[in-house]
């Protein structure tokens, strides 16, 4: 047991520190280009358009100056180090995840010591048998940055396929493995956006969605366009593989192939951006000449395959039913015609699995946490699963006649913990707990419920040490996202109880523009409505200003990717209401987001700048061109890394330098570029660790905590 809590030891140390006002802050020199761009009549500057050749010796200049200046900034913080040493202990836990069956007599699960950069995979015989290393990504590269990006088992966990990131990017490369002695087999995928989506039940070979290659360099930044669905014969080389599926008809369109649990069954999906709306064919893998055949051929609604039953497929859908239902169709009938197993609900589904030959584990959101309820397949409701609390669920998974299945719940103060759970009794039992040095108990997790602008009501969850005084005076740092169709949803990050042993409080905001209430609720949040997202994100800071939770000079914002460009957004618009932001690998260019690498697939959320409305509404709120000069910004960190090939680098490039163009206060705009880093998977938990341990640092100065 620790003598002295992390707070009281931070406190003690700032008690001998006293910080000098701070001063204007020379900037590295960035050239203003008089590049203007016309869209829909309307001259739009672009003064650092130069940016985008992120290799130019001008560049890496600039690049290297601003690391040097947000380095000298963060190293003068006395703080830092205790931060990072804090941080560095609660994260040197044991971690599991929770384990798959992927034949008898093999289950594989993940464990990371503590401060591996890596988790490692395991082999085990059973669920209570430690078992034995299976794949260590520790070892590919010394620095850590090779990450293990996709994995994909044999029908008899005979061969396993793999695929590798390095340092953070999208692409990967992919190996087969002889799982019995660990041997590489000759087959390799070359780098490329792309992953293996299903094995032929003969192990002969596999379907993989991939893109064409793109120009050596040009990884960061070229557009990939016409994905196809290939299929690979083990012992061929890959420039022999052909296409199984293709759409010329549309360059942007995605596509998936499944098989189904019986091997009958090809299924194909298509779908377009970055929207839950996919179209269905299918294919008759016992008839040798058998083609597709449509079964939803409009993108209007989402399909999830389940399972089937024969030529009965189950399908998880919002047709009709925007928060979620489940139904049936014979793919052989004349009509195809659907037909509800489990209705709507008032909550939204994240996700069904298909166990014990005919039950349905069907996971809702219920106001963004988790709700487990268990069903027959003819729809008849049989119980619910019992959580510990307010927080998240997931697992369930395993093979259709699987009866014993694992799933992990977790909540903001509560580290992941794994139960194995009994599908014909009901009953959940311990599986494994984690051992972080810290206790739960001492904090809180409430969920909230205020107006927005419009006086649309969101949720938000609140985490903190039990007994604090509502005075204004807690410094609060608010996370959002609102994009995607991706829910906030209450889960565990070791990276978090940093802020809280610091006395902070962590609030996260359920946005529209998320899956929180289902499609309406993104609906609500995307294209000509994206602003409701940055006003959601405005009044839940105002709401904890005027509960007394904190106050401006005590609240930070914070977000990642789309919450990157959520906090850019609202920090622009309201500059007064925060003392420091920290956006996040951002999209801040939102005139020229679809240029590159997959941007283009975000119109589906974002609009698109060729079409005039969508132009009026994106350049409205657009970062980087909101920049205003002589005004007063609170301090601002944004980070990024040099090998984001999701969202290209320059995004965070060019807003930073138009925001310290633009300041006129004497906070800091600064920048973090993480080097050999993407878009965030794969980080080495040392890089994650020293990454966290800089912005707590820098809001521990902004924010007055001493």
């Amino acid at each position: 047991m620790l003598k002295k809590s992390f707070a009281l030891f931070l406190l003690l140390s700032f008690l001998t520190v006293s910080f000098p006002a701070q001063a204007k802050y020379t900037y590295p020199a960035a050239r203003r280009s008089d590049q203007t761009d016309d869209f829909h009549g309307v001259k739009v500057p672009d003064p650092y358009r130069w940016m985008e050749d992120t290799d130019s010796a001008e560049m890496r200049s600039w690049i290297e100056s601003e690391n040097k200046l947000t380095e000298s900034y963060l190293e003068k913080i006395p703080q830092r180090e205790k931060i990072k040493a804090r941080l560095t202990e609660l994260w040197n836990y044991e971690r599991y995840s929770a384990p798959s069956k992927v034949a008898e007599g093999f289950y594989i699960y993940s464990k990371n010591d503590g401060l591996q950069n890596q988790s490692v995979l395991y082999r085990a015989n059973s669920v209570t048998d430690e078992g034995k290393v299976f794949f260590d990504p520790n070892k590919i590269l010394a620095d850590g940055t090779a990450a293990l990006s996709g994995s994909r088992f044999t029908e008899d966990g005979k061969l396993w396929a793999y695929g590798v990131s390095i340092a953070g990017s999208d692409r990967t490369e992919w190996h087969v493995m002889d799982t019995a002695t660990g041997k590489l087999l000759p087959d390799t995928l070359a780098p490329n956006r792309q992953g293996v989506s299903a094995w032929s039940k003969d192990n002969s070979g596999f379907y993989y969605s991939s893109y064409a290659p793109t120009k050596k360099g040009e990884e960061l930044k070229e557009n990939t366009f016409f994905q196809k669905i290939y299929y690979h014969k083990l012992g061929t080389p890959q420039s022999d593989d052909y296409v199984v599926y293709e759409r010329p008809d549309n360059k942007e369109y995605f596509s998936g192939a499944e098989i189904s649990e019986d091997g009958n069954w090809l299924l194909i999906t298509v779908g377009k951006g970055t929207e839950r709306m996919n179209m269905v064919y299918f294919k008759n893998l016992t008839m040798e000449r058998a083609g597709f055949t449509p079964l939803v051929e409009n993108l209007e609604n989402s399909w999830n395959f389940i399972g089937n039953d024969g030529s009965t497929f189950y399908f998880q859908t919002d047709k009709d039913a925007p928060r979620g239902k489940i139904v049936k169709v014979d793919v052989l009938s004349r009509d195809q015609k659907f037909v509800d197993v489990i209705p709507q609900t008032a909550d939204s589904i994240a996700g069904v699995s298909l166990l014990d030959n005919d039950k349905l584990v069907v996971n809702y959101l219920k106001d963004a946490h988790t709700a487990i309820k268990i069903f027959r397949l003819d729809g008849k409701f049989l119980r619910d699963v019992k959580l510990p609390g307010i927080g998240s669920a997931g697992g369930f998974g395993g093979k259709r006649k699987d009866s014993e299945t694992f799933y992990s719940y977790s909540s903001f103060n509560a580290p992941p913990t794994i139960y194995s759970y009994d599908m014909k009794t009901g009953k959940s039992t311990l599986f494994r707990s984690s051992k972080v040095k810290f206790d739960p108990s001492q904090y809180e997790v409430k969920e909230v419920f205020y107006p927005s602008k419009d006086g649309t009501k969101i949720p938000m969850f609140l985490t903190y040490k039990k007994g604090i005084k509502l005075d204004g005076k807690n410094p609060t740092l608010l996370y959002g996202y609102g994009g995607f169709n991706i829910a906030m949803t209450p889960g565990f990050s070791v990276a978090r109880l940093g802020w809280l042993e610091m006395g902070g409080v962590y609030a996260v905001a359920c946005l529209r523009g998320g899956s929180e209430y289902g499609k309406d609720w993104w609906t609500a949040g995307s294209r000509l409505n994206k602003q409701n997202v940055f006003d959601d994100f405005a009044w839940a800071a105002k709401w904890l200003i005027a509960n007394k939770y904190t106050s401006t000079p005590k609240l930070a914002i914070n977000g990642g990717s789309n919450g990157g460009l959520l906090v850019g957004a609202t920090l622009n618009q309201h500059p007064d209401l925060f003392a420091a932001a920290v956006p996040q690998v951002g999209v801040m260019d939102m005139l020229r987001f679809d240029k590159f690498t997959i941007g283009w697939a975000w119109r589906s959320d974002y609009g698109n700048p060729a079409d005039a409305a969508d132009f009026k509404a994106m350049y409205a709120y657009s970062p980087y061109h909101n920049a205003k000069k002589g005004t007063k910004y609170p301090a601002v960190l944004v980070t990024t890394a040099d090998h984001d090939d999701r969202v290209f680098p320059a995004h965070s490039f060019k807003y930073t330098a138009a925001m310290q163009y633009a300041q006129a206060g004497d906070a800091p705009v600064l920048i973090r570029i993480q080097t050999r880093g993407g878009h965030g998977a794969g980080l080495p938990t040392t890089a994650a660790i020293q990454q966290q341990a800089d912005i707590y640092a820098f809001l521990a100065k902004n924010l007055g905590m001493e």
